[in-house]
């Protein structure tokens, strides 16, 4: 398999990348995480040859005082040639719960992302829509729309979707050009083959959040049986059939530790063989 994707067609990237979101802390509402420990993964990383950074601003611990976009400035910037980082816009967290932003309050996000990272334009930006699963029949063509405007503007380089169906992703084509779709999606979980399939058609990348779980085993047994043959850990395998599972998946999987991470990307090692993928089918 190829370890190249050009999202958006113009900017190449590793496909497997890392997630930002355990920087700060290991969920929302969580204590915080030591801050040097975050940007030593964060060094580590690119050290690696990680060239996809995904992240948010509100990635960032229960009280607020760790964020991942700082961590990501302070350890990073002026950043290498090449990285590309992701973030994504739409979810308002607050003291009575999560609300999501509308159309006129998306540029205020974008602004807040381009700060915490200390850049003048955004390499992609998911529009964010629902909370876990996607919002059937809910319409985001006035939050694209907002969205492809500030593209316009020069503030975006490219526009991605995350959490959505098949029809949100044709709403969204029908405004402006989607480079990449984030879904939750893992060798566990596969109820969006068919999105997988739409945007593999389009040459679309394709990036799911959880690709481990969110931190939980993946249940399937076949894991286990193609981990002991090559040697290596369920969620390896998990990582390495996401990747064979099409050419336009991405893996970006998150930690808060530099072993996690140098074990996560080991998973780059492995090649599935026929047999392999056949189980895991």
């Amino acid at each position: 398999m190829t370890s190249q994707f050009r999202l958006g067609g113009d900017l190449p990237i590793d496909r497997f990348g890392f997630g930002a979101m355990r920087l700060p802390t290991n969920d929302f509402h969580g204590p915080a995480r030591d801050p040097e420990t975050g940007r030593a993964v964060l060094r580590r990383a690119v050290e690696l040859g990680v060239n996809h950074i995904d992240t948010a601003d509100f990635y960032r611990s229960g009280d607020g005082s760790v964020r991942a976009n700082v961590l990501i400035r302070e350890a990073l910037h002026p950043y290498p040639d090449g990285l590309v980082i992701a973030t994504k816009v739409g979810p308002l967290f607050g003291p009575d719960g999560l609300h999501q932003a509308g159309p006129g309050g998306l540029r205020a996000l974008v602004e807040d992302n381009l700060t915490g990272l200390g850049l003048d334009r955004l390499d992609l930006v998911y529009l964010r829509i629902g909370t876990m699963e996607p919002p059937h029949g809910e319409s985001l063509a006035a939050r694209f729309e907002a969205l492809a405007a500030l593209r316009e503007e020069g503030l975006i380089r490219h526009l991605g979707l995350s959490n959505i169906d098949a029809e949100h992703l044709a709403e969204a084509r029908a405004i402006a050009p989607v480079a990449a779709v984030q879904n939750q999606f893992n060798a566990s979980r596969r109820d969006d083959t068919d999105l997988l399939a739409a945007c593999e058609e389009a040459g679309i990348a394709f990036a799911p959040f959880f690709p481990l779980g969110g931190g939980r085993d993946l249940a399937d047994p076949r894991l286990a049986e193609v981990a002991a043959r090559h040697g290596a850990t369920v969620p390896q395998i998990g990582l390495a059939w996401l990747l064979a599972s099409s050419p336009v998946t991405l893996a970006i999987p998150g930690t808060g530790s530099v072993a996690h991470l140098e074990e996560n990307l080991a998973a780059r090692a492995i090649t599935l063989t026929d047999q392999d993928l056949a189980d895991l089918a």
